[in-house]
Parts: structure tokens; sequence; C-alpha cells
């Protein structure tokens, strides 16, 4: 049974893997790697999901009759350009606040901007 439900089962572990890892650590670029595994795993699951058992490319010919839909394989590529360009913004923001604060922690810049604010 478990072996039916694999891909799903990694879907939910790589989920919970990068949910832990943006809630727990303060480090921005650690966030980023999490955000990108949590993304790489809704990724894993709608091709996991697009995938129709029996089914060939959609080429109509007589004699098959079961298709596999390629919309959710194209739509998870784009996404995956979307993802791609949005983990290098957030990468050269990051790289904006450490120039600016000289650490990528959260716990410094909430105590630099604090200290900033009662000055």
């Amino acid at each position: 049974m478990l072996a039916d439900y694999y891909n799903y089962w990694v879907v939910i572990i790589l989920m919970m893997i990068g949910f832990y890892i943006v809630i727990s650590d303060a480090n921005l670029i650690k966030k980023i790697i999490g955000l990108t595994i949590f993304q790489t795993s809704v990724f894993i699951l709608f091709i996991s999901m697009g995938k129709v058992d029996g089914g060939t490319a959609p080429i109509l010919v007589d004699t098959l009759t079961v298709y596999s839909n390629p919309l959710p394989h194209v739509l998870i590529l784009t996404a995956i350009v979307v993802g791609v360009a949005t983990t290098a913004l957030g990468l050269a923001i990051i790289a904006r606040i450490h120039r600016a604060y000289g650490s990528v922690d959260e716990n410094v810049i909430h105590a630099q901007d604090e200290k900033q604010e009662k000055a």
C-alpha cells in the first residue's frame, strides 16, 4: 500500500522539511532554501497527479483511447522558471540586506532596526 503512494509520501516529507526550515531558522538564506524545497514538493505533487496510468502522449491514434493530459506538466515547467527567478530575486534582496545590515540573521536585523528607532 505504501509503495502505491510513494510520490505522495515524498511530497509530504519534502513539504514538512521545507516548512520546518522556514519557521525554525532566522537565517534568511536558509529560509529561501526552505521555500525552494517546499516549492519543489508542490511541483512533484502536481506532476504526480498529472500522470494517468496506462495513458500515452496525446497523439490521436485509432488504437489508443487513454491519453495523459500534458497541461499539468507544461504548467509546472512554467512554475519552475518563475520559481528560479523568484529565488534569484530573493537572494539578490538578501545580498542587499547583508550589505546594509552586515548580517542575514533576522534577529540581528530586527535588533538593529529597534536600536535605530529608539535613537
